[in-house]
């Protein structure tokens, strides 16, 4: 994380038990101050306007909407806080749903309570969010000829180049900024124009595609 003060998170899931189990872990960890939980979409819309958290952990299957609905609504805003996806599935559709609605993590409801703290402290600095097998997962559905086999293919500038790479190291927007002394707006398009010439429609993805292609090139 960029400095010492806790990162403010919202919860929303409607299964009362799993949420206070993971608020309370959460209230344990000194890098997290929770502001605010959400029992269905809609009231976590609010709250997520409202509050302005820094760091959204939203469940997929929800009962009066989709998680991947209340993540678009909230992805429409011009808000600096990073979703993470705290779900039962690991299906590759709802994964890819997901990750091309703008989340920022995904991550699933069986792990280990430390595991879980730990990939929330990666999402809160900015950092890619997946476990190993979901990494995986997401790599072999990435494996299609209409992507690009190599930056070079893709037409990628020597910046767009740069910026990917420090995609790939979990840099969030505002960390590439700061280290190509540019600003969040310029990185922003840049990154567009690097998912359009990749083919790809998050972030994410880019991470995932140039670490794979980095470790067919060693």
């Amino acid at each position: 994380m960029t400095d010492d003060s806790p990162q403010t998170l919202l919860m929303i899931d409607d299964h009362p038990l799993f949420r206070r189990g993971v608020l309370q872990l959460l209230a344990e960890a000194p890098e997290f101050r929770v502001v605010g939980e959400a029992s269905d979409g809609r009231e976590g819309i609010e709250l997520a306007r409202k509050l302005e958290p820094n760091l959204i952990l939203l469940d997929l299957n929800m009962k009066d909407m989709s998680g991947l609905d209340v993540l678009k609504v909230i992805k429409g805003w011009d808000l600096d806080s990073r979703v993470v996806m705290l779900t039962v599935s690991d299906e590759a559709g709802d994964l890819i749903a997901a990750l091309r609605a703008g989340a920022d993590g995904y991550l699933l409801k069986e792990m280990d309570p430390d595991d879980l703290v730990g990939k929330l402290k990666q999402a809160a600095a900015g950092e890619v969010t997946l476990t190993e097998r979901l990494t995986r997962l997401l790599a072999h559905s990435m494996r299609e000829d209409s992507r690009p086999r190599h930056p070079d293919e893709a037409g990628l500038t020597e910046q767009e180049r740069r910026i990917l790479d420090l995609i790939a190291q979990g840099m969030s927007n505002k960390l590439i900024a700061r280290e190509l002394a540019i600003s969040d707006g310029t990185v922003k398009v840049h990154v567009k124009h690097l998912l359009r010439k990749l083919n790809l429609h998050s972030r994410l993805e880019a991470a995932v595609w140039a670490v794979e292609k980095k470790k067919a090139a060693s």
